[in-house]
């Protein structure tokens, strides 16, 4: 049995105290691939954003808002896993300076400056000790393969899963899983949990085992 750590879900990045940025992740991937890793009888620790989907009871789960609170929450925890699967969907921008109070209308355009948050799995692929691994998520709108490849490679995961932008907040995924190399294990479509039973069953044969 292992323990595994799973990202899941968005983040926020606040501009002031009551707007943000984020995005639509809605968790669901997240909460699949728990729940498949629980059926195998691996130990999970789901490090989540802000959603409305349920994780699984039997799961930990530490809740987060912003993407450096799950970089810091991720790092600690995965000195006591055995893996990471990154399906979460940080938020890759946030403001160079969060306004103390709310920003008021002047009927001008507003110029905000953004600045790149850390990257999450690529700080986890990075720091790995040799027992242990770490799988990615890439979600593209062009050059999928070659973008995933690019990740896979920066990162330093041992898996990527390659996906397209209908998968967010939807029901259903299409994904491809490639290994070290980069070439497709396996192409898999269908619902998110179908898709999480699938990465998972890879995972375990290949890297756990």
């Amino acid at each position: 049995m292992a323990r595994i750590l799973i990202t899941s879900g968005p983040t926020r990045q606040y501009l002031d105290p009551v707007r943000y940025l984020t995005n639509a992740s809605s968790g669901r991937m997240g909460s699949a691939l728990a729940a498949a890793a629980l059926n195998l009888g691996h130990e999970v620790v789901v490090i989540s954003g802000p959603v409305s989907v349920e994780y699984p009871n039997a799961a930990t789960v530490i809740p987060v808002i912003s993407t450096d609170e799950m970089l810091q929450a991720a790092v600690e925890t995965f000195k006591t896993c055995d893996g990471a699967i990154g399906a979460a969907a940080p938020c890759d921008y946030m403001p160079r300076e969060m306004q103390t109070q709310k920003i008021s209308k002047t009927g001008k355009p507003l110029a905000i400056e953004l600045v790149e948050t850390p990257d999450v799995v690529a700080t986890l692929g990075q720091n790995k000790r040799h027992d242990q691994w770490v799988v990615g998520f890439a979600l593209e709108t062009e050059d999928r393969h070659f973008r995933a490849i690019v990740k896979l490679e920066r990162k330093h995961c041992d898996l990527m899963v390659s996906n397209g932008p209908a998968a967010i907040d939807a029901a259903d995924n299409e994904v491809e899983l490639l290994d070290r190399d980069g070439a497709v294990i396996e192409a898999i479509q269908g619902t998110k949990e179908h898709v999480a039973d699938r990465l998972l069953k890879q995972i375990h044969d290949r890297l756990i085992r």
